[in-house]
Formats: C-alpha cells, sequence, structure tokens
C-alpha cells in the first residue's frame, strides 16, 4: 500500500508539473521566451519521468520484518526436468519449467535511508528471476538452463539506477537477493521469506525437507 500511495503522489506531482509547462509553452510569445519554452520543456520531461518512476514504484511490494514472499511446489516431468509452481503473497501464480538439480529465487531489494524508514516506509521488494542449475559443472557448461523473469517494469528500471547511484545520493539503496539453490524434488513445497539479511528457504514438507537433508 505504501508504494501505491507513493506512486500515486508522484503522478500527481508529474500532472501539476505537466500543467506548469503547457502555461509555459503556450502562453505568451515563443520568439521573446525561448527561455521560458525551455524551461516548460524541461519540466514536461521532468514530468514524464516521475510518471515512469511512479510506475516502476507501483511494481514493488513493502515488507514487513520477516514475512513469506512465495512458496514453490514442484512436480517431476523426466529426470532433472520438473514443473514449478510459484505462488507469490497476492496469490499470483507463475508455472515454469525447470531442468536441472537445483532451483534459485532472486528478489530486487529497495531499502531507504535511516530517516526516510524512520518515518514508516519500510524497504520494498520485487520478485525478479527463478532459475534451475545442474548439479555437475560439466553438466552446467553443457546442458540447456532455465532462468525465467517474473515481475518486471516496463518502463523505467529504477533498481538498477539505484544499484548505480543510491549511495551518492543517501537516500535509496538497490540490493540484490537470492534464495541459497536447493534441490528440486518430486512433490517437494517450499516456502521463501524476506529478513533484513535477505531471502531466507525453509521446506514445508517431508518430501522437502528428505531433499535437503540428503543434498547436505
Amino acid at each position: 500500500m505504501a508504494y501505491t500511495i507513493l506512486a500515486g503522489l508522484l503522478i500527481l506531482l508529474a500532472g501539476m508539473i505537466v500543467i506548469l509547462a503547457c502555461r509555459m509553452l503556450f502562453k505568451g510569445n515563443w520568439l521573446f521566451g525561448w527561455l521560458k519554452g525551455m524551461t516548460g520543456i524541461l519540466l514536461a520531461t521532468t514530468a514524464v519521468l516521475l510518471v515512469l518512476m511512479a510506475l516502476d514504484f507501483h511494481s514493488y511490494k513493502q515488507f514487513q520484518q520477516e514475512q513469506s514472499i512465495a512458496n514453490l511446489s514442484f512436480s517431476k516431468i523426466a529426470p532433472q526436468h520438473f514443473t514449478v509452481s510459484l505462488v507469490d503473497s497476492d496469490g499470483v501464480e507463475w508455472v515454469h519449467e525447470l531442468k536441472g538439480d537445483l532451483w534459485q529465487l532472486d528478489a530486487k531489494i529497495i531499502k531507504w535511508n535511516t530517516t526516510i524508514a524512520g518515518l514508516g516506509l519500510s524497504p520494498g521488494y520485487r520478485l525478479d528471476r527463478l532459475s534451475g542449475r545442474y548439479y555437475s559443472l560439466e553438466m552446467e557448461q553443457s546442458e540447456q538452463r532455465t532462468v525465467y523473469q517474473l515481475e518486471s517494469s516496463s518502463t523505467l528500471d529504477l533498481w538498477s539506477w539505484l544499484r548505480e547511484y543510491g549511495q551518492k545520493i543517501n537516500i535509496l539503496d538497490a540490493s540484490y537477493g537470492s534464495a541459497t539453490y536447493l534441490p528440486m524434488e518430486d512433490g517437494a513445497l517450499f516456502s521463501v521469506t524476506l529478513s533484513n539479511t535477505g531471502l531466507l528457504t525453509r521446506p514445508l514438507n517431508s518430501r522437502a525437507k528428505a531433499a535437503v537433508d540428503g543434498w547436505r
């Protein structure tokens, strides 16, 4: 909800800037208002960027302390070939086929500085990739790898920008969270949780626990 409100505020600000830009661009004599016109174009461009930022922010979910962000269940199709069903915290389901022996889930995380976090705005996350890999290094290099993009922004990728410049502006920081590679097993059910230290994976049934114990 917090990131939806933040996105709405950015869009509102963008609308106000567009109105100001239109007044500057279309009011008065353009020949004698070149500076005013350039300022109007700059404001219009800023408004577009704010809208793109708002759309990207809207794709993130807020998390409080440690919470479950996804449940994954596996069904075996053939040796080293599984169907995986991933259900996120909103109940949205992805179904993909993974090849290999192990699976991993990645997420993009945005963290605020201490001052802004103190106002009640918690870090946000967005599921990024689901991938499989093989035990054998030879198979990992020769066999087909399966990697799926999950939630992604179709506009401005704010996370990538923050990853490069976030520490300089000291407002936001972008990090990457990855659940540890764990074995795929027919009928196994896992839960992925997000905490302040990153992503944690827990087996939820006996088949998942047996697979993890055997792998370790």
